[in-house]
């Protein structure tokens, strides 16, 4: 009986091994993509699709990963995904009013969305409509260093859901940011 089996199991072995075919031949990998962020017309910073780690989220969750502020149906449609728990939006420039905004009030409840804005704010028309949306939100800016002035300040402290600034600098330097009511990195990128 066991010479049965052992028969059995080297010819399945075997057609196994045949029919899958002469190895695949090696292949130059694709070039990775730039890293980290670089620079667009007029000085803005670009922020790519990046990776946000939380250590302070501990939950088994998916996040999705946007380079637009998603439709109302678009909102329904991720609540179909399993573990939905965020929802990151990769600004390439500030939406204009809450009109662009207005949609993010749809968020399922339990859901946070977190707001990758480039540069300073165009206005405080721009940096008020932020603070009609009425969802779990967290909004981290990037800029290209120290403000033009201390009303953009002033403009960034007004924003309720303003979590963090990182500066995009070669030599890090909190001058300019001494009214800045949020916490500030500093962020350089190596080439």
């Amino acid at each position: 009986m066991s010479w049965r089996v052992s028969t059995l199991f080297a010819a399945g072995a075997l057609a196994g091994c045949m029919a899958s075919g002469p190895p695949a031949p090696a292949q130059t990998p694709p070039a990775p993509p730039a890293a980290g962020a670089s620079s667009a017309p007029g000085g803005a910073v670009l922020l790519g699709t990046p990776l946000l780690l939380d250590r302070t989220d501990l939950r088994l969750g998916t996040t999705v990963q946007l380079a637009h502020v998603p439709s109302v149906s678009e909102l329904h449609d991720l609540t179909l995904i399993l573990g939905l728990a965020h929802i990151v939006v990769t600004f390439a420039e500030w939406p204009k009013d809450f009109a662009a905004l207005q949609a993010l009030n749809q968020t399922p409840e339990g859901v946070d969305v977190i707001a990758l804005l480039p540069g300073y704010p165009p206005s405080q028309a721009a940096a008020n409509a932020w603070n009609y949306v009425n969802a779990a939100l967290r909004i981290v800016i990037v800029v290209p260093g120290p403000p033009p002035g201390s009303g953009v300040i002033s403009d960034l402290n007004a924003m309720r859901h303003l979590e963090r600034v990182i500066a995009q600098m070669n030599e890090p330097s909190r001058s300019g940011f001494e009214r800045l009511q949020r916490p500030l990195s500093f962020r350089k990128i190596l080439e």
